[in-house]
């Protein structure tokens, strides 16, 4: 069992909202991860070209996880989403990542102003059936590239609930399709984050560690807020900081004998969560209340 803890870059820069954050560099971000002690984190939407982010990462002796892909393979075909993803695979080997971390954005409402709560897509059996395909595909194409295909499950999508994410790896091939699970997306939409881990651990190739604010969710459902309102108003948090009980999970991930990364992924405000401030405080409860016990 050997794992890898990382702190993603959507604490310091949003993707979906490039204006927060955006006098925070890689510089910085990188920096402050070492300060930290994580060993890596992954790739963010401002990272610049492989080259030189692997000169900084070296500088820093920091590692690339993976990095995300929206896929549109139901709006778009596959024929036209495999050439964006083989790109994507390309520079994810060149800077040395483990996974290739994809989202189906089809219908999406993640960056929209719907209510995430309850208005999130839905795939017919049609649609299901051509994302599933396309799916197998794109993990072919990743394991050309010595990378794993991790589908990532979250609010305002198509494959939000367990029983979406169920349904996803039942019609795609396990070797070519592994699961990214993450804590506080399943949290958010089922009020249940072990089931899913215990039902499909023996799919889970890569995690997020994302905590909730309970107080704050209550307020986010009640507003019928959009997941972007939800998350500046500080639904998520880092490990320790939240409702979600880690150490439940990380017996689990320890019994299963996971190798791999951890990620610890909060989307905030830097401006009303300081970044570094956070990752210190969730790299105190994983050396605390996780690697102690």
């Amino acid at each position: 069992m050997t794992i890898n803890w990382g702190i993603a870059p959507i604490g310091w820069r949003n993707d979906d909202i490039p204006e927060i954050g955006k006098d925070n560099n890689l510089q910085q971000l990188l920096s402050d991860i070492v300060v930290a002690n994580f060993e890596g984190t992954e790739v963010g939407g401002f990272f610049p070209d492989a080259e030189t982010l692997n000169k900084e990462l070296a500088l820093r002796d920091l590692k690339i996880a993976g990095q995300w892909f929206s896929s549109f393979i139901i709006r778009d075909g596959i024929q036209k989403v495999e050439s964006a993803f083989k790109e994507h695979c390309e520079y994810l080997r060149t800077v040395n990542a483990a996974v290739a971390v994809v989202s189906e954005q089809t219908h999406s409402i993640q960056a929209l102003g719907n209510n995430v709560f309850t208005e999130k897509p839905t795939f017919t059996d049609e649609e299901w059936d051509v994302l599933t395909t396309g799916l197998d595909r794109l993990g072919e194409i990743a394991t050309t590239y010595d990378l794993k295909l991790v589908y990532h499950h979250h609010m305002g999508t198509g494959v939000q609930t367990a029983e979406e994410v169920t349904r996803l790896l039942n019609q795609t091939t396990p070797e070519k399709v592994h699961l990214l699970y993450d804590s506080g997306h399943i949290f958010v939409s089922d009020g249940d984050y072990l089931t899913l881990f215990d039902e499909h651990v023996d799919r889970i190739a890569h995690i997020h560690f994302k905590d909730v604010r309970a107080d704050v969710l209550e307020i986010c459902k009640a507003d019928g807020k959009s997941f972007l309102n939800s998350f500046l108003a500080g639904m998520f948090t880092v490990p320790g900081d939240g409702i979600i009980d880690f150490t439940q999970i990380y017996a689990r991930i320890k019994a299963a004998g996971y190798s791999g990364w951890i990620v610890i992924e909060a989307e905030q405000d830097p401006a009303k969560a300081n970044p570094l401030e956070y990752a210190l405080k969730a790299r105190r409860y994983i050396d605390d209340k996780l690697l102690e016990n």
